[in-house]
């Protein structure tokens, strides 16, 4: 590798994959997956379960071989120098990586042996990141008497000893309380802020919003729409208005009368007795949503307009929101177990 060509390559992205496909058996994870990551930006890779997320991160950090398509890691190929990729990354999974009968001082400097680093280097970083990650007062106590937060922080720490330059977060929140996901989120701005390249897998929409300046939302393998959060909200137009209704048998003539004033057809949520519709003009409408309320006889319980959310995007791009895609392919899966027991 010139590193003159490389440093140029850096310059434009930290991690490109063009054309990714990889099937087990039937099931095609990955469809032609195309994605970039500038340097020194969190990318955010957003999609339910299933989607393809885990197996993109794989690929691109060594662990798995595609079927076809190329990938680079800081123009590094990752099928034909995949050591070279390892040396410069750092990786988190979806369930913390620590050894549970070990402190954390001691799992931080079991990865710098791992890496062959010298012994009185590993003890200062080993001291940096527990400051770092807030893990000091815990750092000779056995892991597995960490809470879920300090176990991911802990694994997060590991994955930074040999300080990479281009970091891999797989839905690192996974199974947090709301407190420890934030705290995390914190520690991640941070490393960005200091230059680290990340790229984040995440199927809360929250946390894409949160983190990552640009988003790639993938279905089913593919990508099925990418920018930034504010230009996705664009893409499925204007504000909504939300009403939830006092007798969920005025939906429909609700629902109705707000199909007049939104520029899409109106969503209707029975469960929770709510109507969402796209609308036009700002604040101004809603003088409008009142009197057509009011009109048709509908008794409201609350009313407001925000601004769409990613959940918009991803339900106007797939029809579903995210969490419906989600138990449809949990229940996917659950028949697939049940047709290979019986056979």
């Amino acid at each position: 590798q010139n590193s003159t060509n490389a440093g140029v390559f850096m310059a434009d992205a930290a991690v490109v994959a063009e054309g990714l496909v990889k099937t087990y058996g039937e099931v095609r994870a990955l469809d032609g997956l195309d994605l970039t990551v500038p340097q020194g930006t969190v990318l955010g890779l957003l999609g339910p379960n299933g989607a393809g997320k885990t197996t993109a991160v794989r690929i691109l950090t060594t662990l798995l071989r595609p079927d076809s398509g190329k990938a680079t890691v800081a123009g590094i190929d990752v099928i034909k120098n995949p050591d070279k990729v390892r040396g410069i990354i750092g990786l988190t999974g979806q369930y913390a990586a620590v050894d549970e009968y070990l402190t954390g001082r001691e799992n931080i400097n079991m990865v710098g042996r791992l890496y062959h680093f010298e012994a009185s280097w590993v003890k200062k970083r080993a001291d940096e990141l527990l400051e770092r990650f807030r893990l000091t007062d815990a750092a000779d106590r056995p892991a597995k008497t960490y809470s879920g937060g300090m176990r991911r922080r802990l694994d997060l720490a590991a994955s930074l000893v040999a300080k990479p330059e281009i970091l891999f977060l797989d839905e690192p929140t996974t199974g947090l309380d709301p407190r420890s996901r934030i705290e995390l989120w914190e520690v991640i701005e941070n490393l960005v802020a200091d230059g680290t390249t990340v790229l984040l897998t995440t199927q809360y929409l929250e946390e894409a919003d949160q983190l990552a300046e640009d988003i790639v939302v993938i279905d089913r393998g593919k990508v099925i729409a990418k920018g930034t959060s504010e230009t996705l909200k664009d893409s499925v137009g204007g504000d909504r208005v939300e009403i939830v209704v006092k007798d969920a048998a005025t939906l429909p003539a609700a629902a109705a009368a707000l199909a007049a004033l939104g520029s899409s057809e109106p969503k209707i949520d029975t469960g929770d007795r709510r109507v969402t519709v796209p609308v036009t003009g700002g604040s101004t409408v809603l003088v409008d949503v009142v009197r057509g309320l009011d009109s048709a006889g509908v008794i409201l319980e609350d009313l407001s307009l925000r601004r769409p959310t990613l959940d918009d995007v991803f339900l106007s791009l797939t029809g579903r929101t995210a969490e419906e895609e989600e138990a449809a392919d949990k229940k996917a899966r659950a028949r697939s177990k049940k047709k290979e027991a019986s056979a």
